[in-house]
């Protein structure tokens, strides 16, 4: 798939509520779909965010070279030697002082592969553990072709076996779903962080079922924060939908990361990996942008998912790019507040422009729901229409002000 404005979607936190039942267990806390190979004549099949892989394998035509072992600290081959050790390569220190390795065991139980297959379809993705009784978190787009029929098998790292999972619960608007493995119970589960407290530059892993080249060996990639709050268009050419307050990341991304984890050095998650920048409309290729859900994101809409609801998009849009209130934002725009959703642009000719938004004003508040950030602002719009009209509550510099707006369409593309 190509990137014009949209992201390429890859193919392919923590939930802790009381109770004796399996996926009511206590987590601990510290605070894309993919397309395998497939026949010709299936292709034009496809589920949205499917990527056919394609492997050329270079080889590279040598001459014997006789030789002899010269010594336990080199080797000659007539002409030269090479030294030769036997120590073991050093492992990759993040800033926690954990080493990637380590990191890596810590949380490599907890991830899971996905295939999903569909109507002409056979998609795969990455999911992640959150409780005992085998309830696992991933994109929405991973699992889509599974909604309405197909099946769901999951592989556990390390394993070869795939197990049935049932899907749970659905929200395509921001791009998550539930789905639960089948009989399972006392499983490991991954450890939610603290994505609030993200600043650009922090160093993240990436783990996901990338390419979907061996499903239980997950790949694993590192990288930092690249940027927060970005707003993108995800999807192909026909079919996409906005994704706001994204985590971006240089940590490599590729289909079949969606619904993995980006995670800190602590080895906690703090973000679901779920697009990556392919194409520019020029031709020009992008480099080492990707964009992961934030886990804050992700556990406001976990008791839904939970519950089995799935939400329906009503495609209801206010006209504006907005960014979470952060302490380093407040810090450095000088904000009056320490908490709401930041206008980083008006688009022209919504609602939003109609009722005289400016960049750098804070939603605080949408009707009588209060604002702490930009999820609270799509979970708001969501369970609304085109046409129907909100009082934004904003701060502008120092000043106080409600402000109508008249909801428009969702834009494609």
């Amino acid at each position: 798939m190509n990137w014009t404005s949209p992201m390429e979607r890859e193919s392919e936190l923590p939930y802790a509520p009381h109770g004796n039942d399996q996926d009511s267990a206590p987590l601990s806390s510290a605070h894309a779909p993919d397309e395998m190979p497939a026949a010709t004549s299936r292709a034009k099949g496809r589920a949205l965010w499917s990527t056919r892989l394609s492997l050329l394998l270079v080889a590279a035509l040598v001459g014997g070279l006789a030789g002899h072992f010269a010594s336990p600290a080199s080797s000659g081959t007539g002409n030269f030697s090479i030294n030769v050790v036997s120590a073991a390569p050093g492992a990759a220190i993040l800033p926690s002082g954990m080493s990637i390795p380590k990191l890596v065991q810590k949380v490599l139980p907890s991830i899971v592969s996905i295939d999903v297959i569909g109507q002409g379809t056979q998609d795969q993705g990455t999911g992640m553990i959150i409780t005992k009784g085998g309830l696992v978190l991933t994109n929405n787009h991973v699992i889509a072709a599974a909604v309405g029929g197909g099946t769901i098998t999951v592989t556990r790292s390390g394993s070869t076996k795939s197990e049935p999972a049932t899907l749970v619960g659905t929200n395509p608007i921001d791009d998550v779903a539930l789905i639960r493995i089948n009989g399972a119970k006392g499983l490991p589960a991954v450890t939610f962080g603290n994505s609030n407290a993200l600043v650009a530059g922090d160093a993240v892993v990436a783990i996901g079922n990338a390419l979907g080249l061996a499903a239980g060996t997950p790949t694993v990639t590192q990288g930092i924060v690249s940027a927060l709050g970005r707003t993108v268009t995800a999807g192909t050419s026909t079919a996409s939908e906005t994704l706001t307050n994204m985590i971006q990341t240089d940590a490599a991304i590729n289909p079949g990361n969606s619904g993995g984890p980006l995670l800190d050095s602590s080895g906690d998650v703090i973000g679901m990996n779920t697009a990556v920048a392919g194409t520019l409309a020029n031709g020009e290729t992008t480099q080492n942008i990707g964009f992961a859900i934030p886990v804050a994101t992700v556990e406001s809409l976990l008791t839904s998912l939970k519950a089995g609801e799935s939400v329906v998009n009503h495609g209801a849009f206010i006209g504006v790019e907005i960014e979470s209130m952060t302490p380093s934002l407040q810090a450095q725009y000088g904000f009056a507040v320490s908490s709401g959703a930041v206008i980083t642009s008006v688009i022209t000719g919504t609602g939003a422009a109609a009722a005289g938004l400016q960049q750098g004003d804070i939603i605080i508040g949408i009707n009588k729901t209060t604002i702490a950030g930009a999820q609270d602002v799509s979970s708001v719009i969501s369970s609304l229409k085109p046409g129907d009209q909100i009082t934004l509550h904003i701060v502008r510099g120092t000043k106080h002000l409600s402000v109508k707006v008249t909801l428009g369409h969702q834009p494609a593309g």
